[in-house]
This record gives structure tokens, sequence and C-alpha cells, in this order.
């Protein structure tokens, strides 16, 4: 199709939205204008088949038929993906133009149910109303009537790329909004070209008659969908391929589905419903609860899932997957943070990954995050946990880095990874990171915080995709490239094995160290602590007696306590300390006996606190642990993020709870540990010790780490004269002035 054909068509459209210039906002045009598209094409491709369809339903055999079996026999006798059971056309509709808004809405609802249920996501009758009642109605359909979009003068496939290009126009000017569900062209091509790139598989895959599907869980209007098609028949005409999708924002699942029967493709694959889930049950409708694709896999898998966005409302249901159905359900490896779930759609994408067999290749995925999924959450957590799983199953190729000011609602920087369950052997065990965050071009017109965009080769602009892909198909380790002419090569790629991005998150503890002395700052802070305060409290609530018999003994013991402490303080000359927490527990136990006030386990351990009469002094003996070997001190706690051994393989022996055995890890990386310990901590702190019972494993990508280059500060002579003839500069122009 030549550019000037779509632009024509484009323009034309744009050219009517202006007659809704004051009773609509232009971010609000595409609320009419992808409606009526939509209308307008269905009523041209009616044309040919309205009188036998007229026909056919006015036969007998029909009358006692359910609906939905009316629409599939109609559909299938005739050979068309839907029909309208109305006399209506837009020519007729301006015949009555009184009864305009009510033959439209008419028109619409005639539909057969496939249709009509995608139709009704626009929710175009209010539109139609308020039209009316602005009095556009008449003026906006006669212009569509006018504009001829019959598939004999303008093809599916064309119209298809006239559809996309008007909504990406339309969701241009909402860019205020387009994030949710809108994400540009360039970045859906780049991770199209990648999903594709590698694997060596595309002679055989896309081969005549073999089914390829293709599969987004977060389809938005369909872009990913639509061009990972063109992508294939580009390579071979002749290709079985088949869409399916899901999406919960009901306009955008209208106008993808609309897209589809604009290009006399099925509507069923693409589902409407929230992919997480929400644990409603909605029988009589089309909103599906969590995977609106169950027991099916695919080969093929994009998705550009919501930023930073918190799936509270779907935790009941999720939760309850993960701890009921583990490993069985979509989430066994882990759940993110409430405050965004995007991992939680990649977990999703690899349960829908077809298996590698002797007659499938397996499956290869292309997801665009913002930068937390590569790094969020400490060792042991969900988010941590789902890295480690994708990464141990080896599933992750690739991660690219794009530049930031991509998005119409934000400026930051994203990243596409690459998954695939069936690697070309030099990916095997490894993970290629790729920067790509200069390979862009500064837009003239900047569209919300768009700024920026990856060139594809048109017109002038650099084909940064191409470049891109031949890094990812090079899977060279520090890869380097010139940028622009007369600056210095950077590094671009770089391959790391797995076990790269793993660490132990080992606890170091140092030994809990007191002294005690009995003085009357020490004896108020024990007379201030929740055991004393607690001694004259009755948990008797109605036998009034008993409570106040309570009250008084613990006032008995409070004294008791108090009068024996009193007594050991004069035993305690000025400075003196005990710096042994054995031999002052002695000293309690006989002052405690001498008075014959009797002492227990929870006395003892309240007076031996460091708030009460103890103080944590570096100079003190270690305090013993009642089970042997030094008490830790939890102000001196620390940790202590250490690599795998350079030996160690994947997977490691743990599991992914936090109550599983970690015995079989222990053993694998004790003396690895030991080592660090003794080289790294013990030359300045040698009372130190490794807590291995609370070793974590975490694994993390730290993409921008790996890419800084170091740059040196200039020198302060530089710096220094620059001030200076920018002093001299303003004096002169002061004098000017003056």
């Amino acid at each position: 199709m030549s550019e000037n054909t779509l632009n024509n068509h484009s323009d034309l459209v744009w050219k009517i939205a202006e007659l809704l210039r004051g009773t609509y906002r232009p971010p609000q045009y595409r609320r009419v204008m992808i409606p009526m598209i939509v209308l307008r094409r269905l009523d041209c491709v009616l044309e040919s088949t309205r009188e036998q369809v007229k026909v056919e339903l006015a036969k007998p055999i029909y009358q006692s038929m359910p609906p939905a079996k009316v629409e599939e026999t109609i559909n299938k006798k005739l050979d068309i993906s839907f029909h309208n059971r109305s006399d209506f056309s837009f020519k007729k509709l301006l015949d009555d133009a009184d009864k305009l808004d009510t033959n439209l809405k008419k028109f619409i609802s005639s539909f057969s149910e496939t249709a009509r249920r995608i139709l009704e996501k626009f929710e175009f009758e209010k539109e139609i109303i308020k039209m009316e009642d602005a009095n556009r109605l008449y003026e906006v359909v006669k212009a569509f009537a006018d504009m001829d979009l019959h598939p004999d003068r303008l093809s599916n496939l064309e119209m298809g790329y006239i559809f996309e290009d008007l909504v990406r126009r339309f969701n241009e000017q909402a860019n205020e909004e387009a994030g949710d569900h809108f994400t540009p062209r360039e970045v859906i091509n780049l991770m199209v070209n990648l999903v594709f790139a590698s694997g060596g598989d595309q002679g055989t895959a896309f081969a005549d008659g073999k089914l390829i599907t293709v599969y987004d869980p977060t389809c938005g209007t369909g872009g990913m969908l639509s061009e990972a098609e063109k992508f294939i028949k580009a390579l071979n005409g002749k290709a079985n391929i088949e869409l399916f999708g899901q999406e919960y924002n009901a306009e955008s699942y209208a106008i993808c589905g609309s897209d589809l029967m604009i290009k006399n493709e099925p509507t069923q694959n693409i589902v409407y419903g929230d992919t997480l889930g929400t644990g409603r049950s909605k029988p009589d409708s089309d909103f599906v609860d969590g995977d609106g694709h169950p027991n099916q896999k695919f080969h093929y898998l994009l998705a550009n899932p919501p930023f930073g966005v918190e799936w509270k409302n779907q935790q009941k249901h999720v939760s309850a997957e993960y701890e009921k159905g583990g490993f069985n359900g979509r989430f066994g490896a882990g759940l993110p943070r409430i405050n965004d779930g995007a991992l939680l759609f990649l977990l999703h994408m690899i349960s829908k990954m077809r298996s590698v067999t002797d007659k499938d290749n397996g499956a290869r995925i292309a997801v665009v995050f913002n930068g937390s999924p590569l790094f969020t959450g400490d060792a042991g957590s969900g988010e941590s946990n789902i890295r480690r799983w994708i990464i141990e199953n080896d599933w992750l190729e690739a991660v690219v880095g794009l530049p930031d000011q991509l998005f119409y609602n934000t400026g930051i920087y994203t990243y596409v990874w690459i998954l695939s369950n069936n690697k070309v052997p030099v990916r095997r065990g490894k993970v290629q990171l790729i920067n790509a965050t200069q390979f862009f071009i500064k837009m003239k017109k900047s569209l919300g915080n768009k700024r920026n965009e990856i060139g594809n080769g048109q017109g002038n602009k650099p084909d940064h995709i191409a470049e891109i892909t031949r890094i990812y198909n090079a899977c060279k380790d520090d890869d380097t490239r010139v940028l622009a002419a007369g600056e210095k090569a950077v590094k671009v790629s770089k391959v790391f094995r797995n076990q790269d991005f793993a660490y132990l998150k080992l606890t170091v503890e140092r030994p809990l160290r007191l002294n005690f002395r009995v003085d009357d700052e020490r004896l108020q802070r024990f007379k201030d602590g929740s055991y004393f305060i607690g001694l004259p409290l009755s948990g008797k609530r109605v036998d009034l007696l008993g409570r106040q018999a309570d009250i008084a003994a613990g006032k008995a013991r409070q004294a008791d306590i108090v009068s024996v402490l009193v007594g050991m303080k004069a035993a305690f000359a000025d400075g003196q300390l005990v710096r042994d927490r054995a031999e002052f527990s002695k000293q309690l136990k006989a002052a405690f006996a001498k008075a014959d006030v009797k002492t227990d386990a929870a006395l003892l351990k309240a007076l031996l606190l460091p708030n009460a009469l103890g103080e944590r002094d570096p100079q003190a003996k270690p305090c013993i642990a009642s089970l042997g070997g030094f008490e830790p001190d939890p102000e001196l706690r620390d940790t202590e993020q250490v690599p795998l051994p350079p030996d160690v393989t994947l997977p490691l022996p743990i599991g992914y709870d936090e109550k599983d055995s970690k015995k079989a890890l222990i053993a694998l990386v004790k003396a690895h540990c030991n080592a660090y310990l003794q080289r790294e901590v013990l030359p300045y702190r040698a009372d130190a010790w490794i807590d291995f019972d609370k070793t974590k494993v975490g694994y993390e990508i730290p993409f921008t780490r790996h890419f800084y280059e170091y740059q040196a500060p200039r020198p302060l002579a530089v710096i220094g004269q620059e001030v200076k003839d920018l002093e001299a500069e303003i004096a002169r122009m002061l004098d000017g002035v003056v």
C-alpha cells in the first residue's frame, strides 16, 4: 500500500473529525471516529450479502433456532464472519433524518452476536445521543456515507493499515492516558524483530500450512499482534497464523476486535477480561475471570504490561492460586510487591509457552518492562524468586535497554526481555545484555512525554531496529559500536553466565557484649520496663476480689525485687562494672537467695537486658547463649552479598519457600562463604561469624552497573579558568548596561 493512499484516507478521517470540534476536545475525537470507521467498513462489507442474509433469515428453519446457532449457520453458509439483520445501510439511515439516532442504534444492535459484542464495548450509544443533542450526528454520518471503504477498493490489508494508523494518531492525541493501552509502533517493531530473530527456525516455523500461534495477554488495541502477523507474512505470505489476545479495557478490546473484523479475520480469539483474574464469576457475560485461553499454549508471546500498577484488586484471586496451586498454577515461583504486578504477567506468559517436542520448536516471549523487575526485591522476595526461577530454568535470553522518553505518558527507561524455552546452543546457560539506550533520534515535535524515537530506516532515519537486531543475533561479549562520527566506541553488548546474576545474602553476626552494675539510673530503667510495670496487673475481669488480690501480690513482688536491688547497689563502688554476664547472673541469684526472694527466668531476663541493668560494652566478655555458643547482638548484625562459587551449577538445591530446608545449599557453599568471611570481614571484625541458617538466595540484573563507564572529573584548573572567564564576561555585560 502506498504511503499516499494511507495518508489520504487518514487525513480524510481527520477532516471529518473536525466536525466534532466544540462538542468534543481533540483527544476525545476517537470516541466517535473509531467506531464510525468500523461501522462504515462493516456497512461496505455487508453490501454484497445484505439481500442474501435477508432471504436466509426469512426461512422457517431459523425461527426455532437459538440466536448463536442462527449466526453460526448463516455465516458458514454464506462464508462471512458477521451479518446484520436490519434493512439499514448508511445511505438508508440518511433517508430519515428525524429518526437517525434511533435507527443508527437499531442498526448497531442488529449485527450478529460476535460483532455486536465487540461494538457494544465502544459504548457508542452515549456518543450518538451527544452528537444528536449537539446537531452533529447527521453531518458525521453523511460524511462517512460518502467515504468508500469497500473491500473492492481497499483490501483487508490496506484497511488494516489505515485503521492502525488512525488508532495510532488518536492515541497520540490522547497521550495523557495512551501508555495504558498504546505502545509506540517502533517499540513494537523492535520487539517483533527480536522475538523472531533467533532460533534459526523461521524456514520451518513459517512453512506453508504449519500453524503459528501468536498471543498477547495485554493486547490493547492489537498492535503487537498486527505487527507479528505482518512480519510472518512478509517472510511467507502463505503462513497459517492464528492471533490470540486478552484485554480488560473495554474500548481497547473493541478496537482490537474491530481491527480483526475489518481485516476479515476471526475475532473469537480475542477475549475480554482481566488476565490476572478478579475472583468474580459472570456467567452471563463475555467477561473472563483470569486466563481467557485455558489449556492453550502458544508459539510466540508478546506483551507490554502496565508499568508500576498495583494488583490489589486481583490480590485475593492471585494469592489463592499461588497458595493452593503452587507450580501447578501460574504463580508458583512467588508473588511481587502489591504495588507492581508486571512480573505476574510474565509468569502468566511463561505458563502459556508451548513445550519443545519433535514437531514443535517451543515458544518465545518478548515483553517490555520498566526497570523495576530487573532488581527490585531483596534476596528471597517474590521478585527475586521469580527472576531466579526464570534464570535457573535457562529461559532468559536477553535484556535490551531502550532509550528514555519513548512512551507517551512516561519518560523513564524501559527494557525488553526476550525469553525462550529452546535456546540455540550458543546462548545456553547465558544471558545477553544489550545497551541500546543511545539508539534514538530526537522527534521534531514531542507527544506528551515522548520526545525520542527509535529509527526504523524509513526516509532519512537510521535503522536502529536492524542494528539492535544484529547486535542481538551476534550475541558477543564486550561488543562495541561507534554511535556517531568523532565519538569514542561504547559497549553495546555483554554476555554473562546465568550464575553471574545470583548471590548469597549472608547474615554476619557478632557477639553481644554487656557490662552490668546496679545504680540509680539502671535501677530506674528496669522499673520503667514492661516486666516490672506488668507485675501488679491482673487478667481477671469479673472476680473483683481475685483482681484486687493479684494487684496486691504484684505490688508486694515489686517491693521485694527493689529491696534486693537496692541492697546490691551498695556493693558497687563508683565506676565498678561487671563485664561478664554469667558472673553478674550468679551475683543476682545469690542476692535474691540471701533475701529469700524467689527468682525465675523471666525476672533474670528482664534484669539482664541492655536497657535495664546491662549496657553494651565492646570490652566485655561475649554473652553465651542458652544452647551454647555466643549470643548474637542484633544491633551489630550485618549482611553481605556474596557471589556464588564459580564452579556451582544451576539450579541451586533449595526450594522457593522460606521454610524449605537449606541443608544442601549450605553444604554446597559453606567453604566458599567462610573463605569470604576470612578474607573480607575477619581482618576488621575478628569476632564475627556467619549464621548459615539465615542464608538467602537472591537474583538481580544490575543492568546500569554493567554498562557504567567512569568519567574522570575535569581538572580543577580548567574549571577555575572557566569560572574566571564567566566572571569577566559578566563584568563586561554590566559595564555595557552602565
